[in-house]
C-alpha cells in the first residue's frame, strides 16, 4: 500500500539516499558493474553493451565479461570485426551468452549502418535495437549521456514498493509511477543505489531489515520473513 505517513519530498529522499549509502559504505560495497564500466569507459556504447551483458547475470561476471569484450572491441566498428563465436567466448559465462553475442553484433551493425557508429540518445530509438528494453535504454541514457530517466530493475521495483513509495505490479509500471513521486535529481542515482542496496541489504528473500536505518518506519510491504 502506498504510504501516507511521510511526505515524499526532497528532504525525505536526501535522508534515504544518505542512509543507504552509509550502510553500503560500511559493507565495503562498490558500484554495480555497469556503473563501474561507465566510470572507466565514459562512453554510451560501453554502457549499452555492458547493460545487455548484465541481464540475468551476476555483477562480477558482468564486469569481467564487459572488460574482456570492450578491450577487444571498444566501438561498434571494432565489434563487427569479431565473430559471434568470439563475442560469445569473451562474455562467457554471462547468462544467455550466445543469444547476447548475436544481439551485440546485431546492435553494432545497426549503429554503424544507421547511426554512423554512434549510440542514439533517445529511448524510443534505443528500444528498437535487438535485446534492448526500457531498463537498458534508460540506463544507457543515465550513465552514457547523463540524461534524466528512471531505470527500474527488479531491485528498484521491489524496494520502492516495500517502502510504500508506490504500489505497482511490474517494473514497467514502477517507472511511470515513480516519475511524479520522486524529484528529478534523484532519477539517475536511483538505480545505482537500489541495485546495490537490494543485493546487500534489502534482498528479495528474507531481507536484512535489522541492518536498515528504515527498519522501524518501513511498512515492509510484501515482506513475510526478515533478518
Amino acid at each position: 500500500m502506498r504510504r501516507s505517513d511521510v511526505v515524499l519530498d526532497e528532504a525525505y529522499f536526501d535522508r534515504i539516499f544518505s542512509e543507504f549509502r552509509q550502510v553500503l559504505a560500511s559493507l565495503g560495497k562498490v558500484l554495480p558493474a555497469v556503473s563501474l564500466v561507465a566510470v572507466q569507459k565514459q562512453d554510451p556504447f560501453s554502457v549499452l553493451i555492458s547493460t545487455v551483458i548484465s541481464l540475468r547475470t551476476k555483477d562480477d561476471v558482468t564486469l569481467n565479461a564487459s572488460r574482456r569484450l570492450l578491450a577487444e572491441a571498444p566501438d561498434p566498428r571494432a565489434m563487427l570485426q569479431l565473430s559471434e563465436d568470439r563475442i560469445a567466448d569473451l562474455i562467457f559465462p554471462a547468462g544467455f551468452y550466445r543469444r547476447k553475442a548475436m544481439q551485440i553484433r546485431q546492435i553494432s551493425e545497426i549503429l554503424v549502418s544507421e547511426y554512423d557508429g554512434k549510440v542514439p540518445s533517445d529511448a524510443g530509438l534505443l528500444m528498437q535495437l535487438p535485446g534492448v528494453g526500457i531498463k537498458t535504454a534508460n540506463l544507457t541514457l543515465n550513465l552514457g549521456f547523463g540524461i534524466d530517466a528512471i531505470c527500474v530493475d527488479c531491485h528498484v521495483h521491489q524496494i520502492s514498493n516495500r517502502l510504500g513509495w508506490i504500489e505497482t505490479k511490474t517494473p514497467e509500471d514502477s517507472e511511470k509511477a515513480l516519475q511524479p513521486v520522486m524529484p528529478r535529481r534523484f532519477w539517475i542515482p536511483l538505480n545505482e543505489l537500489l541495485v546495490s542496496y537490494g543485493q546487500e541489504v534489502c534482498t528479495s528473500v528474507s531481507p536484512k531489515c535489522s541492518m536498515c536505518p528504515e527498519n522501524r518506519s518501513c511498512p515492509k510491504v510484501g515482506v513475510t520473513r526478515s533478518r
